[in-house]
């Protein structure tokens, strides 16, 4: 049996499943405060039910590093930089006041051409000490092809003060981009200890229930991390609502379909897209408060715009605010809402239909409306908006590689026809966008809580990508910081190199807990020639492998069973 958990900012979703069925479904407020009694909250009605049967595994989805990041609620970190030459890191900005510069520089193929000034780390060091910082995040250029410069100033903090908390750029991400890797080093630091924290309340409430099965966090890209080794990258986990949404249609639509997905929660609506059963990943990493970062993250967006959201009447104009003021009018809360509009026109039965009405004749009285049109009247606007941000978002879609790929494939320019909702007001909103852009709408059964599916039946996704360099006698691992000798394989072959990236990937994949029938795939493998003079020295060969995301087979076997 599996469970699968999605807490997003208004609602908390969770499923029980067995063997492709879903046994009970749950879906209650999240109290955003207090996240581990939400999730106990979802998690003990699936309990009961499950009886005595065995859990197999537990997927939680969880907003608990988007919030604290959005929030700024997390812990402060002093940044130690070495960028070398060719760049001014005081034209980044990072947004750190503790932040200092060292001399020192690599080279792209991983050679020292300046080295350290220890009289720097020290100066460095004591202004650290001073400012009482605890954490200290140490990112120099190049550091995924040579570690020792990050390393030796790592030693020299161990050395003198062991309480300090130090994460290093080679072990946080290992690929080319050296604001991106300070942004992912500074915001893996600041989240590590609140995760932590989170972690072992939840495992406690497992183990006082007797729970055993192992607990797996959904990640940005759709893929799970065991928990506790989420522990080392938290900041993976960021975004793992709109990957769970994306997931979940995934699970509950054909085979291969070609859609633009909407999660239409309380507060947010977010937007991504599958491209033929592929979910579409963002090139350059996940954005966070502005900034790229090297976390893998499908190509989302989020809108503030969602059944909660608050409704004003603004100089005879009525708008939809970014905010929410609370819950649904006619669910007690304190203003109208796109819910109430909802509710008055027929389309769904939640919530008390006096106070609705309130809420739309509140409106309609600065609109010179009844009722009724005011609520028609809201909904418009609302579908209207949600339109313009899909159009919008295509725009940005189409400036991704693998889309342009898609298309060019399609052999004509054209976009998905199909827009899938899920979430509470999916049902109601979905006809009406579908007639508003022309295209089929789909609100699939279960949507309501499609998020808490998809965690469930995602799969444990590994992917490696390998820098190898002949003449230095080198690889690296950009996912790990693994840095290594080729040992006696100097004048490895690309096929050489293909070996050991499956071997490496399917060695990391066995800890993970990935099945040995699972297919690893090749991303891609390229190669280069070293010249010197007129002679070829060395080569380099830049190969990836993965455990790609996706649903769990067992499910799609199943899918397919009922459908015929």
């Amino acid at each position: 049996m599996l469970i699968g958990i999605d807490v997003g900012g208004t609602y908390t979703d969770a499923v029980l499943l067995r063997r492709g069925e879903i046994l009970e479904k749950i879906k209650i407020p999240t109290k955003s405060e207090d996240l581990q009694t939400s999730l106990l909250n979802a998690l003990e009605p699936l309990l009961k039910a499950a009886g005595n049967e065995e859990i197999n595994r537990i997927v939680l989805s969880t907003t608990l590093i988007t919030n604290l990041i959005a929030t700024g609620n997390i812990d402060p970190v002093a940044l130690v930089l070495i960028p070398g030459p060719g760049l001014n890191p005081k034209g980044y900005q990072f947004n750190v006041p503790d932040t200092f510069i060292l001399s020192g520089a690599i080279d792209y193929r991983g050679r020292e051409i300046e080295p350290l000034k220890e009289k720097e780390i020290k100066e460095c060091f004591e202004a650290v000490k001073a400012r009482g910082v605890k954490r200290v995040a140490i990112v120099g250029k190049f550091s995924q092809r040579n570690k020792s410069h990050e390393e030796a100033v790592a030693s020299y903090f161990k050395q003198h003060a062991p309480e300090i908390q130090t994460v290093m750029g080679y072990q946080v991400s290992g690929r080319l981009n050296f604001p991106r890797r300070v942004v992912t080093s500074l915001l893996t630091l600041a989240t590590q200890d609140k995760f932590q924290e989170f972690y072992s309340q939840i495992q406690k409430l497992l183990v006082q229930r007797g729970i055993t099965a192992p607990i797996y966090i959904l990640k940005a890209d759709g893929g799970t991390l065991p928990f506790q080794q989420a522990f080392l990258k938290p900041v993976e986990t960021i975004f793992s609502g709109p990957a769970a949404s994306t997931l979940g249609v995934l699970a509950l639509t054909p085979i291969g379909q070609t859609s633009v997905v909407l999660d239409i929660g309380g507060t947010t609506t977010d937007l991504a897209l599958i491209l033929s059963g592929k979910p579409l990943l963002a090139s350059r990493g996940a954005k966070i408060n502005k900034h790229l970062t090297h976390v893998r993250a499908f190509a989302t967006k989020s809108v503030a715009l969602g059944g909660d959201s608050e409704i004003q009447v603004c100089e005879n104009t009525l708008e939809i605010m970014p905010q929410r003021a609370g819950s649904a009018y006619c669910l007690g809360g304190p203003r109208p809402t796109a819910t109430d509009a909802m509710r008055v026109a027929g389309m769904t039965t939640i919530g008390e239909e006096k106070r609705a009405f309130e809420a739309m004749n509140m409106l309609g009285k600065k609109l010179k409306l009844p009722a009724e049109q005011t609520a028609r009247l809201v909904l418009r606007t609302m579908v209207q908006r949600l339109a313009k941000e899909i159009n919008e978002m295509f725009l940005a879609w189409e400036e991704e590689p693998a889309y342009r790929i898609w298309e060019l494939l399609q052999k004509q320019k054209i976009r998905p026809q199909n827009v899938v909702g899920i979430g509470g007001s999916a049902p109601a909103i979905l006809p009406l966008l579908g007639k508003e852009m022309g295209c089929r709408a789909l609100a699939p059964p279960y949507a309501e809580v499609a998020n808490a599916i998809g965690a469930a039946l995602a799969k444990v996704t590994l992917r490696l990508t390998f820098h190898f360099d002949t003449e230095r006698n080198f690889y690296f691992i950009e996912e790990t910081g693994v840095q290594e000798k080729l040992g006696t394989k100097r004048e490895l072959s690309l096929a050489d190199a293909e070996e050991l990236a499956f071997t490496w990937l399917k060695q990391e994949g066995d800890k993970l807990g990935i099945s040995p029938g699972e297919e690893p795939e090749l991303v891609y493998s390229e190669m280069f020639n070293v010249v010197r003079g007129w002679s070829t020295t060395g080569r380099l060969y830049d190969i990836c492998v993965q455990f790609p995301p996706g649903i769990l087979e067992n499910w799609l076997e199943r899918r397919e069973q009922n459908a015929e």
